[in-house]
């Protein structure tokens, strides 16, 4: 009966696939000015606060992630300038982290991609703000010995499709709508 009982479990994680938790992350972004100075973008991180992948035989069919907004931080600056930037990021004029303190994505798809560098394209919703879009990115996926490693390329998504603009009287002139960023995770 005992026999029977672990080959039900077993086979119902084939059937439904494993879920592995997100145990290391590296999440970095990009965002640029519209002039075309020395200072034209600045650059930083932020934290997966939670997350988890969701593997069936060998291959990826989701997952979700929870980023921790209040942990936005710059690094392309230090001092004085990286503190009055991530308070800058973190109000309202950019990321409302008090009323919004975190963002989520969650895998939809995952398919096979021809490119060399990275054998897969995830698409997943983008939660920020409130506001949820698709987003879809190249990404190296490997899963092996019960771990999964997502190495992303650098992709991009449109801030103004959550509501992340600048609040200024110039309306947004001096930041590009784009938003770059790459995802770096393994899961276990």
């Amino acid at each position: 009966m005992k026999k029977l009982l672990l080959l039900a479990v077993l086979a119902s994680g084939l059937a439904f696939g494993q879920t592995k938790k997100v145990v290391s992350s590296d999440v970095h972004w990009w965002g640029y000015k519209v002039a075309k100075s020395a200072a034209s973008s600045h650059d930083g991180t932020i934290n997966v606060k939670s997350g988890n992948v969701v593997v069936k035989g060998n291959e990826v069919v989701g997952g979700s992630f929870v980023l921790d907004m209040t942990s936005i931080n710059a690094t392309d600056v230090s001092g004085e300038m990286q503190g009055k930037l991530n308070g800058h990021l973190k109000d309202g004029d950019f990321f409302e982290v008090e009323k919004y303190p975190t963002a989520n994505f969650k895998i939809t798809s995952v398919k096979k991609n021809n490119n060399k560098s990275y054998n897969k394209t995830v698409t997943g919703d983008l939660t920020v703000k409130g506001k949820t879009s698709s987003v879809s990115f190249p990404a190296n996926i490997i899963v092996k010995d019960g771990a999964v490693s997502l190495t992303s390329a650098k992709f991009s998504f449109d801030r103004q499709k959550f509501d992340v603009a600048y609040k200024s009287s110039m309306k947004d002139v001096f930041v590009k709508d784009e938003v770059d960023m790459t995802v770096k995770l393994t899961a276990k």
